[in-house]
Protein backbone atom coordinates (compact mmCIF):
# COMPACT_ATOMS: atom_id res chain seq x y z
CA UNK A 1 0.00 0.00 0.00
CA UNK A 2 1.33 3.43 -0.91
CA UNK A 3 1.61 6.34 1.59
CA UNK A 4 0.81 9.61 1.18
CA UNK A 5 1.47 12.64 3.52
CA UNK A 6 -0.66 15.47 3.36
CA UNK A 7 -0.74 18.93 5.72
CA UNK A 8 -3.78 21.09 6.55
CA UNK A 9 -5.45 18.13 6.02
CA UNK A 10 -8.36 19.42 7.93
CA UNK A 11 -11.06 21.12 5.63
CA UNK A 12 -10.97 22.10 2.00
CA UNK A 13 -8.50 21.16 -0.59
CA UNK A 14 -6.58 19.22 2.16
CA UNK A 15 -9.53 16.72 3.42
CA UNK A 16 -10.56 16.03 -0.34
CA UNK A 17 -6.91 14.81 -1.00
CA UNK A 18 -6.96 12.82 1.73
CA UNK A 19 -10.66 11.74 0.90
CA UNK A 20 -9.53 10.45 -2.71
CA UNK A 21 -6.41 9.13 -1.67
CA UNK A 22 -8.15 6.83 0.84
CA UNK A 23 -11.35 5.90 -1.41
CA UNK A 24 -8.40 4.60 -3.69
CA UNK A 25 -6.12 2.62 -1.18
CA UNK A 26 -3.76 4.84 -0.26
CA UNK A 27 -2.60 4.75 3.51
CA UNK A 28 -2.94 8.44 4.53
CA UNK A 29 -1.16 10.43 7.46
CA UNK A 30 -2.16 14.13 7.49
CA UNK A 31 -1.54 16.80 9.72
CA UNK A 32 -3.99 19.07 11.25
CA UNK A 33 -4.67 22.03 14.00
CA UNK A 34 -7.55 20.54 14.67
CA UNK A 35 -9.90 17.33 14.51
CA UNK A 36 -13.07 18.55 11.98
CA UNK A 37 -16.18 16.87 11.92
CA UNK A 38 -15.32 16.01 8.34
CA UNK A 39 -11.85 14.78 9.40
CA UNK A 40 -13.48 12.56 12.11
CA UNK A 41 -15.83 10.68 10.06
CA UNK A 42 -12.85 9.83 7.60
CA UNK A 43 -10.92 8.52 11.04
CA UNK A 44 -13.82 6.74 11.86
CA UNK A 45 -14.65 4.90 8.17
CA UNK A 46 -10.74 4.14 7.52
CA UNK A 47 -9.37 3.83 10.85
CA UNK A 48 -6.64 1.55 9.29
CA UNK A 49 -5.64 3.61 6.63
CA UNK A 50 -5.45 7.07 8.19
CA UNK A 51 -3.36 9.13 11.03
CA UNK A 52 -3.90 12.39 11.54
CA UNK A 53 -1.39 15.01 13.76
CA UNK A 54 -2.45 17.33 15.03
CA UNK A 55 0.01 20.10 13.94
CA UNK A 56 0.11 23.73 13.18
CA UNK A 57 2.98 23.94 10.45
CA UNK A 58 4.72 26.79 12.05
CA UNK A 59 5.26 25.42 15.10
CA UNK A 60 8.88 25.05 14.10
CA UNK A 61 9.71 22.36 16.88
CA UNK A 62 6.91 20.00 16.44
CA UNK A 63 7.42 20.59 12.52
CA UNK A 64 11.22 19.14 13.29
CA UNK A 65 10.25 16.42 15.05
CA UNK A 66 8.06 14.58 12.39
CA UNK A 67 10.58 12.15 11.93
CA UNK A 68 10.31 11.04 14.88
CA UNK A 69 6.68 11.11 15.47
CA UNK A 70 6.19 9.18 12.46
CA UNK A 71 8.65 6.71 13.54
CA UNK A 72 9.35 4.08 11.03
CA UNK A 73 6.87 5.20 8.20
CA UNK A 74 7.75 5.68 4.83
CA UNK A 75 6.40 8.02 2.42
CA UNK A 76 5.83 7.43 -1.52
CA UNK A 77 3.99 11.08 -1.87
CA UNK A 78 4.81 14.24 0.48
CA UNK A 79 1.66 17.19 -0.09
CA UNK A 80 2.48 20.68 1.48
CA UNK A 81 -1.34 21.71 1.06
CA UNK A 82 -1.03 23.67 4.42
CA UNK A 83 -1.15 27.75 3.56
CA UNK A 84 -2.58 30.99 4.72
CA UNK A 85 -4.24 33.71 2.56
CA UNK A 86 -3.01 36.31 4.87
CA UNK A 87 -5.79 38.76 5.46
CA UNK A 88 -7.94 40.93 3.98
CA UNK A 89 -6.01 43.78 4.25
CA UNK A 90 -3.09 43.58 2.27
CA UNK A 91 -3.28 46.51 -0.56
CA UNK A 92 -1.05 49.51 -0.84
CA UNK A 93 -0.94 51.06 2.34
CA UNK A 94 -2.59 48.43 4.49
CA UNK A 95 -0.27 46.12 4.78
CA UNK A 96 0.45 44.50 8.16
CA UNK A 97 3.79 43.50 9.20
CA UNK A 98 2.98 40.92 11.72
CA UNK A 99 0.20 39.37 9.17
CA UNK A 100 2.80 39.21 6.30
CA UNK A 101 5.19 37.54 8.53
CA UNK A 102 2.94 35.12 9.57
CA UNK A 103 2.13 34.38 5.61
CA UNK A 104 5.97 34.00 5.47
CA UNK A 105 6.07 31.54 7.37
CA UNK A 106 3.01 29.29 6.80
CA UNK A 107 3.80 29.59 3.08
CA UNK A 108 6.72 29.84 2.31
CA UNK A 109 9.53 28.74 5.12
CA UNK A 110 6.80 25.76 6.39
CA UNK A 111 6.95 23.84 3.43
CA UNK A 112 10.75 23.19 2.90
CA UNK A 113 10.92 22.83 6.69
CA UNK A 114 8.16 19.81 6.37
CA UNK A 115 10.49 18.43 3.53
CA UNK A 116 13.61 18.91 5.73
CA UNK A 117 11.63 16.99 8.55
CA UNK A 118 10.41 13.87 6.39
CA UNK A 119 13.64 13.72 3.91
CA UNK A 120 14.91 10.44 5.78
CA UNK A 121 11.22 8.96 5.68
CA UNK A 122 10.82 9.36 1.90
CA UNK A 123 11.63 6.67 -0.32
CA UNK A 124 13.51 6.43 -3.32
CA UNK A 125 11.66 8.38 -6.41
CA UNK A 126 9.30 9.67 -4.07
CA UNK A 127 7.40 12.68 -4.93
CA UNK A 128 6.56 16.27 -3.42
CA UNK A 129 4.14 18.14 -4.33
CA UNK A 130 3.26 21.58 -3.24
CA UNK A 131 0.78 23.67 -3.35
CA UNK A 132 1.43 27.77 -4.64
CA UNK A 133 -0.92 29.89 -6.80
CA UNK A 134 -0.78 31.80 -9.87
CA UNK A 135 -1.04 34.85 -7.03
CA UNK A 136 2.86 34.16 -6.99
CA UNK A 137 3.91 34.54 -10.57
CA UNK A 138 5.61 37.50 -11.39
CA UNK A 139 4.86 37.27 -15.20
CA UNK A 140 1.03 36.73 -14.43
CA UNK A 141 0.64 39.50 -11.90
CA UNK A 142 -1.63 42.41 -13.67
CA UNK A 143 -3.75 43.35 -11.01
CA UNK A 144 -1.56 44.39 -8.12
CA UNK A 145 -2.18 43.93 -4.47
CA UNK A 146 -2.19 41.33 -2.19
CA UNK A 147 1.21 41.78 -0.81
CA UNK A 148 1.01 39.42 1.99
CA UNK A 149 -0.06 36.46 -0.03
CA UNK A 150 2.00 37.16 -3.80
CA UNK A 151 5.38 37.38 -1.99
CA UNK A 152 4.29 34.16 0.30
CA UNK A 153 3.86 32.36 -2.74
CA UNK A 154 6.46 33.89 -5.06
CA UNK A 155 8.68 33.15 -1.97
CA UNK A 156 7.42 29.49 -2.20
CA UNK A 157 7.88 29.55 -5.93
CA UNK A 158 11.81 30.34 -5.84
CA UNK A 159 12.46 27.87 -2.79
CA UNK A 160 10.84 24.71 -4.48
CA UNK A 161 13.08 25.99 -7.67
CA UNK A 162 16.36 24.68 -5.49
CA UNK A 163 14.78 22.07 -3.58
CA UNK A 164 13.94 20.35 -7.36
CA UNK A 165 17.63 20.76 -7.88
CA UNK A 166 19.07 19.80 -4.66
CA UNK A 167 16.97 16.88 -4.91
CA UNK A 168 17.60 15.59 -8.43
CA UNK A 169 17.85 13.16 -9.22
CA UNK A 170 16.27 11.01 -6.14
CA UNK A 171 12.40 12.50 -5.99
CA UNK A 172 10.70 14.83 -8.59
CA UNK A 173 9.46 17.93 -6.63
CA UNK A 174 6.79 20.36 -8.54
CA UNK A 175 4.62 22.96 -7.80
CA UNK A 176 0.71 23.44 -8.16
CA UNK A 177 -1.60 26.02 -8.72
CA UNK A 178 -5.05 24.57 -7.78
CA UNK A 179 -7.55 26.84 -9.76
CA UNK A 180 -10.28 29.07 -8.23
CA UNK A 181 -11.35 26.07 -5.51
CA UNK A 182 -14.99 26.35 -3.88
CA UNK A 183 -13.61 26.32 0.19
CA UNK A 184 -13.55 28.76 2.83
CA UNK A 185 -10.81 30.71 1.29
CA UNK A 186 -11.90 30.71 -2.65
CA UNK A 187 -15.73 30.96 -1.82
CA UNK A 188 -19.02 29.85 -3.22
CA UNK A 189 -18.57 31.95 -6.55
CA UNK A 190 -15.33 30.19 -7.30
CA UNK A 191 -14.93 28.41 -10.52
CA UNK A 192 -13.78 24.97 -9.56
CA UNK A 193 -14.76 22.01 -6.94
CA UNK A 194 -12.64 20.62 -4.21
CA UNK A 195 -13.36 17.18 -6.31
CA UNK A 196 -12.68 18.80 -9.35
CA UNK A 197 -9.23 20.73 -8.42
CA UNK A 198 -7.75 17.64 -6.54
CA UNK A 199 -8.42 15.04 -9.14
CA UNK A 200 -6.87 17.26 -11.89
CA UNK A 201 -3.45 17.97 -9.61
CA UNK A 202 -3.26 13.76 -8.72
CA UNK A 203 -3.52 13.32 -12.16
CA UNK A 204 -0.49 15.79 -12.99
CA UNK A 205 1.59 14.77 -9.95
CA UNK A 206 0.72 10.77 -11.18
CA UNK A 207 2.32 11.83 -14.63
CA UNK A 208 5.16 14.28 -13.93
CA UNK A 209 8.47 13.13 -14.88
CA UNK A 210 11.65 13.58 -12.80
CA UNK A 211 12.51 15.51 -16.13
CA UNK A 212 9.92 18.17 -15.08
CA UNK A 213 10.94 18.47 -11.51
CA UNK A 214 11.15 22.08 -10.56
CA UNK A 215 8.01 23.06 -12.64
CA UNK A 216 5.09 25.21 -11.71
CA UNK A 217 1.88 23.32 -12.94
CA UNK A 218 -2.04 24.28 -13.40
CA UNK A 219 -4.36 21.63 -12.05
CA UNK A 220 -5.17 20.96 -15.69
CA UNK A 221 -1.35 20.20 -16.03
CA UNK A 222 -0.81 23.49 -18.33
CA UNK A 223 2.60 24.98 -17.30
CA UNK A 224 2.62 28.24 -15.45
CA UNK A 225 4.60 30.84 -16.48
CA UNK A 226 7.21 32.16 -13.15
Amino acid sequence: MNTVFVTGGGRGIGLEFITQFLQDDWRVIATARTITPALAKLQTRYPDQLRVLLLDITDWPKVAALGQTIADERIDLLINNAGFYGGERQQLGRTDVAIWLQTLAADTIAPIKVVEALLSHLKPGAKIATLSSKMGSIEDNHSGGAYHYRSAKAGLNAALKSLALDLAPRHTVILLHPGWVQTDMGGPGASVTAAESVAGMRRVIHQTQPSESGNFFNYDGTPIPW
